[in-house]
Order: C-alpha cells, then sequence, then structure tokens
C-alpha cells in the first residue's frame, strides 16, 4: 500500500442520520412520496441521485433534481456548520496512524464540495488529505469508479497501491472498480450494506493495523 483513501460518510463522520433526516425534510417540502425504508439503497451515491429517481417516478417537470438537491445542500450545510455531526469512533485516530506512518491520504466523498470543505475545517482537517474530491462535482457518482481512478492519479500512484476505506455497497463497487484494495466498514448508521465485494470488513476501526496494510 502506498496511499490510503477515505470515504467520508459513515467512515469519517457519523452523518447517514442527518442525511436521512434532512433528506425526508426536503422530500416534504417539495410534496414528494418517499419511504424512509428506501434510503438504505442511496447510501454513498448523490443527492442528484435519489432525487432524479423520484421525480421521474412521480412524472414530475415542475423542478429539477438540481434545484432539490440545492435546497437539501444549504439546509444540511447549515446543520453542519452548527456542529450536528460528530466523528465516527476510531476515524481521527486511523487518520493519525496513518500520517504517523508517513502515509499519503486523499477523500473521495459523494457529498457537496461545500460541506466537506465545511467539515474539514471544523475538525482541522484541511491539511490532512493530499487530495479532495467531491463525486458532485463528476458526471457520475459512484458505483462509478472515476472518483477514485482520478484520486490515484492526484495522488500519483497506481491503483492497485491504493487501499480504501468505504461503509457502502455503492463505495466498495467503485473502489473495486478502479482496481483498489477495499475495507469495507459495517458502520453504525449506513444499513444492511452489502460489503461483501470487499476484501476484508470490520466492524470496529480500531481493528485497522495500519503496519499489516504497509
Amino acid at each position: 500500500m502506498k496511499a490510503f483513501i477515505f470515504d467520508m460518510d459513515g467512515v469519517i463522520v457519523d452523518s447517514e442520520p442527518l442525511h436521512s433526516r434532512v433528506k425526508m425534510e426536503t422530500f416534504e417540502h417539495f410534496g414528494l412520496h418517499f419511504d424512509a425504508g428506501e434510503l438504505e439503497q442511496y447510501m454513498g451515491r448523490t443527492s442528484a441521485d435519489i432525487f432524479s429517481d423520484v421525480l421521474a417516478r412521480e412524472h414530475r417537470t415542475d423542478v429539477t433534481a438540481e434545484e432539490i438537491a440545492d435546497y437539501k445542500h444549504h439546509r444540511y450545510l447549515e446543520l453542519v456548520e452548527e456542529g450536528a455531526l460528530a466523528p465516527i469512533p476510531g476515524s481521527l485516530a486511523l487518520i493519525g496512524r496513518l500520517q504517523e506512518a508517513g502515509v499519503p491520504l486523499a477523500l473521495a466523498t459523494s457529498s457537496w464540495r461545500r460541506v466537506v470543505d465545511a467539515i474539514l475545517r471544523e475538525w482541522q482537517l484541511e491539511d490532512t488529505f493530499a487530495s479532495v474530491i467531491s463525486g458532485a462535482d463528476l458526471p457520475k457518482s459512484k458505483p462509478d469508479p472515476a472518483i477514485y481512478r482520478l484520486s490515484a492519479e492526484a495522488l500519483d500512484v497506481l491503483p492497485s497501491a491504493c487501499t480504501v476505506l468505504e461503509d457502502t455497497a455503492a463505495g466498495v463497487a467503485a473502489a473495486k472498480g478502479a482496481g483498489m484494495r477495499c475495507i469495507g466498514f459495517r458502520s453504525p448508521h449506513s444499513g444492511a450494506q452489502d460489503l461483501s465485494r470487499a476484501d476484508v470488513i470490520v466492524d470496529d476501526l480500531s481493528a485497522i493495523d495500519v503496519s499489516r496494510l504497509r
């Protein structure tokens, strides 16, 4: 392993409950019908994905998925800036162990870039990652592997030399599609995700032995 790439939601920050709450509030605001039980299948993907699917299902043309996502993003950002998020237990310690070992780090997340920047500022992680890529800025989100391939390019390492930490089926598929080793993390609020394609699965981030990864 020459580099380590983190997903963010459900891996570094315990954000899925807040994401779910704001998405459901957004559906209600725009008069869209959605069963909260369906949220699990969209974890790891961009907000535009879920809103596009729901608009198509309800044959709504009076508003766009981008407009709905923009509303959701700004409401979520307000709550983030109010300190509504907490770190996943062990995530900051893992980052510290990797830094001590001199491993280059990247962040590859489906979250909106302004939210990513706000979280990095709040937790003083702005200088932690050599590359930060938001899937919201790419043509396709996870499970498309582009975000991980671009991260490897930014770190100037081969994809096969990268290890990824992911908590969703879409994220694991993206990492493996990019040709990377993947650690699947059973995050406390990410639901029943199929992580079977991961090379190894952990329930506790403290179980990740950096020396063995290298």
